[in-house]
């Protein structure tokens, strides 16, 4: 699978998936991601391209909100999982969504103009080849449109280890290209500025970039209680700012194709 992500670990990450969506990190991702999206994506109807969009949870959200989106996957699985949950949602909701069996490579084809929002969250990580993977998203973004890119932070590698009082992880990790994440597979971590310059290349700018998990990151596999709304608001604001986004785990890019 040229410069997608590999489907040998598609079991393993599905499996890992779906235990993680159910924790608090899980779900504070999901929450913080669609929090971004709602202020930059416009709100009358756009065309939505979701890469690597696996069980459908941004994509049923889009479409409740309104959006056509293409859900793009290589993992039967992952397409099952869509599925299950777009049976609960109503019938123009379902309309909405559609499910294709493939890889970011094939993206620029989907949609002959090019999409207005596409969306990418937590697969770059896996990608063998970063810089090729970028470019072919940038690439099914229309001119104007919007790239929304969650990933890993390299510069950040220290912090969970290093929470959980792990002292001789921490310092291995620091300035390592690559960990074993939660979902038991190991994934690159890429920096900001690494990821800007691609997508520079390719005609995409950041109009704004946010810390996903820094207050929480080490606190495993705990589940969702009570007072989320209270986590959700103080991750949400110290994703936006300095210098608490510099140390989250994970960096939501919000960038627009010129």
């Amino acid at each position: 699978m040229s410069n997608s992500w590999t489907s040998a670990s598609g079991a393993d990450l599905s499996a890992g998936y779906a235990r993680h969506a159910g924790t608090l990190r899980g779900a504070l991702r999901h929450a913080l991601v669609a929090r971004a999206l709602r202020i930059h994506l416009p709100a009358d109807p756009q065309q939505v391209l979701d890469v690597g969009g696996g069980d459908g949870h941004q994509a049923v959200l889009l479409a409740r909100a309104g959006h056509r989106v293409t859900l793009l996957d290589p993992d039967p699985g992952m397409h099952k999982r869509a599925t299950d949950r777009l049976t609960a949602e109503s019938d123009q909701v379902r309309t909405r969504v559609m499910l294709v069996e493939g890889t970011a490579d094939q993206a620029r084809d989907l949609a002959e103009n090019g999409f207005d929002l596409v969306c990418c969250h937590g697969v770059l990580m896996y990608a063998e080849d970063p810089h090729t993977f970028l470019t072919d998203l940038a690439s099914a973004v229309r001119p104007g449109g919007l790239l929304s890119l969650l990933t890993k932070n390299a510069d950040a590698l220290a912090m969970r280890p290093g929470l959980e009082g792990r002292w001789a992880d921490a310092a291995a990790v620091m300035g390592a290209g690559s960990v074993e994440g939660n979902l038991g597979v190991s994934s690159r971590a890429d920096t900001l500025a690494a990821v800007e310059t691609i997508l520079g290349d390719a005609g995409v700018t950041t109009s704004e970039w946010y810390g996903v998990r820094v207050f929480t990151d080490h606190l495993g596999d705990a589940p969702v209680g009570e007072g989320f709304d209270y986590v959700l608001e103080a991750e949400w604001q110290a994703g936006c700012r300095d210098p608490y986004r510099q140390v989250a785990r994970l960096f939501h890019l919000i960038g627009r194709k010129q």
